[in-house]
């Protein structure tokens, strides 16, 4: 498993969208997609806005291995479990980050009890 520098988890923490895309079956990567992410420690986080049917986090979650990219950063990583991980300070991370550019309305997507078990941490991979 590989760790985040700390210029990476400055970068992608601090972009305000991070492009995603799944590894495919024959290997290739899926056409990114842009979502929000958030940093907790040195920790990077996605939620499914939209639910647990949501394609690109079906594919996250079926295939484990995707790529991401924001602030300039782009890196293969593993798509991991975050139940270990605590669920509010998640929350509050999205709120503090995402509440000064973006409607509450927007921010509920991925906040709370319902999208918490949609929460995937994000893993770089050795290069």
């Amino acid at each position: 498993m590989g760790t985040w520098t700390v210029e990476e988890l400055d970068r992608i923490g601090e972009a305000e969208e991070l492009r995603i895309s799944s590894l495919r079956r024959d290997g290739s990567f899926s056409k990114p997609i842009i979502i929000w992410v958030v940093r907790v420690g040195d920790d990077l986080y996605v939620r499914s806005a939209y639910g647990p049917d949501n394609p690109w986090y079906v594919n996250a979650r079926r295939r484990g291995h995707g790529r991401v990219s924001a602030g300039g950063v782009e890196r293969e990583v593993d798509f991991a479990d975050a139940s270990a991980a605590d669920p509010r300070a998640i929350d509050a991370a999205y709120h503090a980050k995402y509440d000064p550019i973006s409607s509450p309305r927007i921010v509920a997507t991925v906040v709370g009890e319902n999208v918490h078990p949609l929460t995937l941490r994000l893993i770089p991979r050795e290069a």
